[in-house]
């Protein structure tokens, strides 16, 4: 077997000509991985992505699953597709409240050392929409925008001696990342998607998140595709999960 046509012309636009390592090292499971991700996935009708959401979704899903190698491969590409470095910034920013600082910190230093070799100048601008004082008010909203208005005072419910980690979902998960500029509410929605879908293990917050990105515009079909984009990055189990979640969310709306 060799490299398709279709499968070297994208992986010449990834990478502007450098051979990735595997093709020296492991040739013939590059082949294999190469026809399959860059040219089968790619191209299979009716279940692509356009270039940028693809990638916003594989970094996403490759902060999920730790693959923090991977990354390192993956975001130089991204910018060769038109992914902006605030964008990709923005996502790596809004996985610390998925995923915690202690996973999400070798990714930060990933993303700034890849930046820097690409002569981007950092810091970034800034994207901070709230201030201490409405960051609570304005991830009450982001949670109403996107769940509906069952969330309205979500900060206030509950048992009391839990009560604050609602507030802090609020505050802190919507109000200190949500309300940030360079991603819409529709790209935040997806990326938490692919965060939970491929770190697996939160079925119930997947399903949940299923349901907010339909609410958003992110149909049964477009989650069904961005799923199938990721299945090289996270395998089978996780993008079978991620599909069920997608089906239970489906029929709640239904």
């Amino acid at each position: 077997m060799k490299v398709t046509d279709s499968a070297k012309q994208y992986l010449e636009k990834m990478f502007s000509g450098q051979e990735p390592e595997l093709a020296q090292t492991d040739p013939e499971f590059a082949e294999r991985f190469a026809n399959f991700a860059f040219d089968e996935v790619v191209n299979e009708p009716g279940r692509g992505l356009d270039d940028k959401t693809r990638f916003l979704a594989i970094l996403a899903t490759l902060l999920g699953c730790q693959g923090v190698d991977e990354f390192r491969v993956m975001a130089p590409a991204a910018l060769n597709f038109g992914v902006t470095p605030v964008e990709i910034r923005e996502t790596v920013y809004q996985a610390a409240a998925y995923l915690g600082i202690g996973r999400v910190y070798p990714f930060l230093k990933a993303m700034n050392e890849c930046f820097e070799a690409q002569g981007i100048s950092l810091p970034l601008e800034n994207q901070a929409q709230t201030t201490t004082e409405n960051r609570l008010e304005k991830g009450n909203q982001v949670q109403v925008d996107i769940f509906g208005e069952g969330m309205r005072g979500f900060d206030k419910s509950g048992p009391e001696e839990s009560r604050h980690i609602n507030k802090w979902l609020a505050d802190n998960c919507f109000g200190d990342y949500y309300t940030r500029t360079g991603l819409d509410n529709r790209q935040r929605e997806m990326i938490t998607f692919c965060f939970l879908a491929a770190q697996g293990g939160c079925e119930p917050q997947l399903t949940s998140h299923a349901a907010g990105n339909m609410r958003v515009g992110n149909d049964k079909q477009f989650l069904i595709n961005v799923i199938s984009q990721c299945v090289p990055y996270i395998g089978y189990p996780r993008s079978l999960n991620a599909l069920r979640c997608v089906n239970e969310a489906a029929q709640q709306q239904a």
